[in-house]
């Protein structure tokens, strides 16, 4: 999803509406040669500002950057999912939320609240809520977001109290303030979007498809193991 078109949203006393763009969301090989089938700069960019990883010895990490709110992030969780599951033993992967504004802020604690309750089974919910169900788990007071959030997670058997030690939690707190930098230190202006090794990015639209999204992930994630 592109920045400059990311939300439509009306504010009503009462209530708060906002309207998500599903159309705005802007097993590899150990060779070397598993890149020869993709383009650099076309099928993948490699960065102008590489970022440090630490990660254990012999591991690549790969991100997702995302917003819960984007259509085309919805649209590829089921893939990354099934990925995540028979990805290369040797590659770390970690989510990011995006963090534009508000709204990916209070999506953004969302997302680290579910991994402090070690409930990311969750995750897809989540997007099944604000997209299937109409719930934007988002709100124009983060006192209302927090509402919204608690009342998502009872229902998925989550009681107050751990509610309430999640999202008070300076652990919390400070993953969500990393993924902010993230945000801007990959310059980040569309999701989603694929890291490999805090060096290239690719995309859906770049690989050309969902399962040529996650080879091109894998071939990166070889490539950059053979240069440690």
């Amino acid at each position: 999803m592109h920045r400059g078109y990311l939300i439509a949203s009306t504010f009503a006393a009462a209530a708060v509406a906002v309207i998500f763009s599903v159309a705005a969301c802007a097993g590899g090989s150990d060779s070397p040669a598993a890149l020869s089938r993709w383009q650099s700069g076309t099928n993948y960019t490699p960065l102008a500002k590489p970022q440090p990883v630490k990660v254990a010895r012999g591991k690549v990490l790969v991100n997702e950057v995302f917003w819960y709110g984007c259509g085309h992030c919805y649209a590829l969780d089921p893939t990354l999912e099934a990925w995540n599951l028979g990805k290369p033993q040797f590659v770390e992967f970690v989510r990011i939320p995006v963090i534009w504004g508000p709204v990916h802020r209070q999506h953004a604690k969302l997302f680290y609240v579910l991994q402090a309750l070690h409930r990311t089974d969750l995750h897809p919910r989540v997007f099944e809520a604000i997209h299937r169900d109409g719930n934007i788990l988002a709100a124009q007071t983060d006192e209302e977001a927090r509402a919204l959030h608690l009342a998502f997670l009872r229902q998925h058997g989550v009681t107050e109290q751990a509610f309430n030690a999640a999202y008070d939690s300076p652990e919390v707190a400070n993953e969500v303030e990393r993924a902010a930098e993230a945000t801007r230190d990959y310059e980040i202006t569309s999701v989603p979007v694929m890291i490999v090794g805090g060096k290239f990015t690719t995309s859906v639209s770049q690989a050309g498809g969902n399962s040529e999204l996650v080879s091109l992930v894998n071939d990166l994630a070889a490539s950059e193991r053979q240069t440690r």
